[in-house]
């Protein structure tokens, strides 16, 4: 079992932030991290998108969606161990590179330039217009709910320490670094561990700083 598990949707910048952090606080403290799939658009499939949502959402959570399925596809064939890498790819295109247009804007095709052009092999490419691969996907978002409950989205992570604790967030709009990143670590980790510890929000946000996340 790997000591972290984190949920995450590739289009989702909150989650972005959040696995930087978390990959940051892996190598200073060795940690192995199991990166597993929560899909946007299967959690809000019982809502109209078109009245629920602003009109990119269709692209976004639809884009989330068929990238999964090609994640989804590789993880059958070669294992999870690549799974992290191309999350890095895909979110990193999406929320650091500026390619954000070129993919969403070819999202209904399942946007198979971009695909060869980051390198997926060419067994994969048609995955992201597979929807036998969501029911893995629905699974996996399922998991990720039932060990926080209902009302969330992405990200979603789980300790696996003393004692296996999983959470909705932190939500964070930066990527702290060294010992920053660690005393975070830590402080979240001593309230998920704490009894009877439930939630602590605030909903005024930072605008996500992006560009400097990878």
């Amino acid at each position: 079992m790997a000591d972290v598990e984190f949920f995450f949707d590739p289009v989702c910048p909150w989650a972005w932030l959040t696995s930087r952090w978390v990959r940051e606080v892996a190598e200073q403290r060795d940690l192995s991290i199991e990166w597993r799939f929560i899909a946007l658009r299967i959690l809000n499939k019982e809502k109209n998108y078109e009245t629920d949502f602003a009109p990119r959402y269709v692209a976004s959570h639809g884009t989330g969606l068929k990238m999964l399925r090609v994640l989804e596809a590789v993880r059958r064939e070669e294992g999870a161990a690549p799974i992290g890498d191309w999350y890095t790819q895909f979110a990193g295109d999406i929320h650091v590179h500026g390619r954000r247009d070129e993919i969403f804007d070819a999202w209904e095709d399942g946007f198979p330039e971009y695909l060869r052009s980051v390198g997926i092999d060419e067994r994969y490419i048609a995955s992201a217009n597979d929807p036998s691969l969501d029911q893995a996907l629905e699974e996996s978002t399922e998991l990720g709910l039932s060990r926080v409950g209902e009302g969330v989205g992405t990200p979603i992570i789980t300790f696996n320490a003393e004692e296996s604790k999983s959470f909705f967030g932190p939500v964070i709009s930066r990527v702290p670094r060294g010992d920053e990143a660690l005393e975070l670590w830590d402080a979240v980790w001593k309230l998920s561990t704490f009894g009877g510890f439930a939630e602590l929000k605030r909903a005024i946000r930072d605008k996500p700083q992006l560009a400097d996340s990878l």
